[in-house]
């Protein structure tokens, strides 16, 4: 139905009870956590934006790429070293500078996206 609302796209025949699509994937029939992945979302650009201040950059971070930079390059070969032999957050403290997760990086990455006063015309359907 947001769907449907808000992209103008919609499933090609009526779902029912019977579909259930998570199913497919494998961690709700496994009872696997999930929460793994949406942390390694945050802490990715968390990562992101670290390196790019150990390479230098300045600049939109969704401009930065730590491609052939010789700083990030070390500072993130320190941490790959360290292994499972040191708790995590201590891997983390060493790239990121801090032993805390921090989502303002996804922002951060974001910011043009949100600074865009552009309508964007999508079939029928307009979004701000």
């Amino acid at each position: 139905q947001l769907r449907n609302q808000y992209q103008g796209v919609k499933a090609p025949l009526e779902r029912t009870e019977n579909d259930f699509d998570p199913g497919a994937k494998y961690h709700i029939p496994g009872n696997t956590p999930y929460t793994r992945y949406f942390l390694a979302h945050i802490l990715q650009f968390q990562f992101h934006r670290e390196l790019c201040k150990t390479a230098g950059f300045e600049g939109e971070l969704h401009r930065c790429s730590i491609y052939n930079n010789k700083a990030a390059g070390d500072k993130l070969i320190k941490v790959l070293e360290m292994g499972a032999q040191r708790p995590w957050q201590d891997a983390m403290e060493v790239l990121a500078n801090s032993r805390e997760m921090d989502a303002t990086a996804v922002v951060d990455y974001f910011a043009p996206l949100k600074k865009t006063k552009a309508v964007i015309a999508v079939g029928n359907y307009h979004l701000k």
